[in-house]
């Protein structure tokens, strides 16, 4: 690709990079510079998106190590998540870009229809042994752009002692009209049901998703019946008092925080919140979100991957490569997984963090159930049916139209 194709595809990209869906788990900001390759041009640049860990936290010397034993000194610099994707396309523009980016699933799809990243066919990154759902997230055009480092999802966390005491048996809870059932006898028995995020963000369309693949829909076809259905079911729920009015402007952090509450005998929520369960001062188990006649709903994937981008000095490439293949290994995606609250890419891994950890298999399933949001070769179209998505649930929570309307309005508007 010529210098000047590039830089149009790479503006025109810029153009849509806030719009582009990030992680539903946040991340505090940080900062950092773009200028990469710094005064010394033997550092190899790595930038993340997890600036909550410091120089010398367990990440950053996992880093350094992969460094020392690929020969080279690392220059690591941390972004805000969604921060990271502008600074990936600047750089890119500049051709000063990181050697190795590590960036939130959705956005590799972005980076790679803009021409920022190389395919896995062109750096040897070695994706054999990643969980093809989870990989899928990294594909565009047929093609791989990059590695996943872990994984988190969405799943439904219970209080043991609500359901108890409402006479729920939670091996009943398989679809949605069984889960439906165990929320009726809770709402019977004086306590609350089911808190989630409904917000009007990608978090709402984050949360909403399991339910509406559950259901059998697809993302290509907001108006569908089987669309209508998961909406319906939602809406049904508030009307009936299984789930408070609250859900519409709730993030994922305010719902926990219901659900923290003791009162809530169902929360959907992430892997992130496994810490803030350990503390919540009741005994809690963890489901899959079943799907509409049971089974496991795909729900979205969160995580991030491993990338190589373009480099004018393609002599860089094999020494990014063996760093990518040294965070990427076994042993050292065990260790930041467990640091991440992630379920590994791989099963190998998987069976190993479930062994430590048996709380970890309903997650492990989860995971293996899971989708990319940008599957499916849909790409950059994500971020603007999650829009129309996210309103349409909006608009169907509040009353304001039907499940039904709602979602026809969506479908039209991303036409």
């Amino acid at each position: 690709m010529n210098s000047s194709s590039r830089q149009r595809r790479l503006t025109a990209a810029a153009l849509t990079a806030l719009a582009v869906a990030t992680s539903a788990t946040a991340c505090s900001s940080g900062s950092g510079s773009t200028d990469t390759k710094g005064a010394d041009s033997g550092a190899y640049t790595i930038w993340d998106p997890y600036p909550q860990f410091d120089k010398s936290s367990a990440w950053a010397k996992l880093l350094d190590d992969c460094g020392t034993e690929a020969g080279v000194k690392i220059k690591r610099t941390a972004f805000d998540t969604s921060d990271l994707t502008n600074k990936a396309l600047l750089a890119a523009q500049q051709d000063n870009s990181a050697d190795v980016l590590i960036v939130d699933n959705p956005v590799v799809s972005t980076l790679a229809e803009a021409g920022v990243l190389t395919t896995t066919d062109e750096n040897k990154v070695d994706t054999s042994k990643v969980d093809p759902n989870l990989l899928a997230a990294g594909q565009s055009g047929g093609k791989t752009y990059g590695t996943p480092i872990g994984a988190n999802t969405l799943a439904l966390y219970y209080n043991k002692e609500v359901l108890r005491e409402a006479g729920v048996d939670t091996a009943s809870v398989k679809d949605w009209k069984s889960l439906t059932a165990a929320l009726a006898k809770v709402e019977k028995a004086g306590k609350k049901g089911i808190t989630f995020s409904a917000i009007g963000t990608e978090e709402g369309s984050f949360q909403f998703l399991p339910w509406f693949w559950g259901s059998g829909a697809k993302l290509t076809e907001l108006d569908s019946p089987e669309a209508a259905s998961a909406l319906s079911l939602w809406t049904d729920w508030l009307k009936k008092g299984y789930a408070p009015n609250s859900v519409i402007n709730n993030t994922q952090t305010t719902s926990w925080q219901e659900f923290a509450t003791g009162d809530y005998a169902f929360a959907e929520n992430g892997t992130w919140q496994l810490a803030n369960a350990e503390k919540a001062g009741f005994d809690y188990g963890v489901l899959p979100i079943p799907g509409a006649d049971g089974g496991n709903a795909p729900a979205p994937t969160g995580g991030e991957f491993v990338t190589l981008p373009v480099q004018g000095d393609t002599g860089r490439y094999a020494t990014s490569q063996k760093l990518a293949t040294c965070l990427t290994s076994s042993q050292n995606l065990y260790d930041t997984d467990t640091t991440l609250s992630y379920v590994a890419p791989t099963t190998e891994v998987q069976d190993k963090q479930v062994a430590a950890n048996a709380g970890l298999k309903p997650w492990v399933d989860a995971v293996k159930a899971a989708k990319g949001r940008t599957s499916d070769d849909l790409g950059t179209k994500y971020p603007k049916i999650s829009e129309q998505m996210w309103k349409a649930v909006q608009s169907a929570l509040s009353g304001s139209q039907s499940p039904k309307d709602a979602l026809n309005a969506a479908q039209s508007a991303v036409k």
